[in-house]
């Protein structure tokens, strides 16, 4: 049997997934990457991981960075986002940055920042997997998040739970 990679990349695009940026420190500017594959690995200790495409030309930069920080995006950061998901865009210039304690920046008004060590680089495939531990966090940001769906951005409907689901969303009434 034949494994059709274009397929199962479509397959895969059917799972809708937050955009978040990344951003290291440069030898003269700092860089930043589109990614959608950050999530949460441990709460105790406090860990982070995204995946890095090998074959990217700032795949050796992100992998031997010191740190790290992971803007989570909301709709409006849509044109950064593209920008930033480019083969050979990384420069940071134009894009409202908000400064961190580790040094790699924040886009301002993110929904959430995570400013990272980095723990571990691990193999994965074709992808570096890289883990790092949570130094501070925030939520400076309050729009709804930008998303990225059978490989075109999107937004969360934001609204009413589901009939039995417990919670509250932003446009519930009061």
């Amino acid at each position: 049997m034949d494994f059709d990679i274009r397929a199962y990349r479509e397959a895969l695009g059917s799972f809708p997934t937050g955009v978040a940026v990344v951003t290291a420190a440069g030898a003269e500017s700092h860089i930043g990457i589109t990614v959608n594959s950050f999530t949460s690995v441990s709460l105790d200790p406090p860990l982070v991981l995204w995946c890095m495409d090998r074959r990217s030309s700032r795949h050796d930069h992100f992998a031997a960075a010191r740190a790290f920080t992971v803007s989570i995006l909301g709709t409006e950061h849509k044109a950064v986002s593209a920008r930033l998901a480019r083969p050979g865009e990384h420069a940071l210039d134009g894009i409202d940055l908000l400064a961190t304690e580790l040094g790699p920046p924040a886009l301002r008004d993110s929904l959430a920042v995570f400013e990272c060590v980095q723990q571990q680089a691990l193999p994965g495939g074709d992808h570096t997997i890289l883990i790092g531990r949570v130094q501070r966090f925030s939520r400076p940001g309050i729009s709804a998040p930008l998303v990225y769906f059978r490989g075109r951005y999107s937004a969360l409907a934001q609204g009413k739970p589901p009939e039995g689901v417990g919670g509250r969303r932003t446009t519930d009434d009061k």
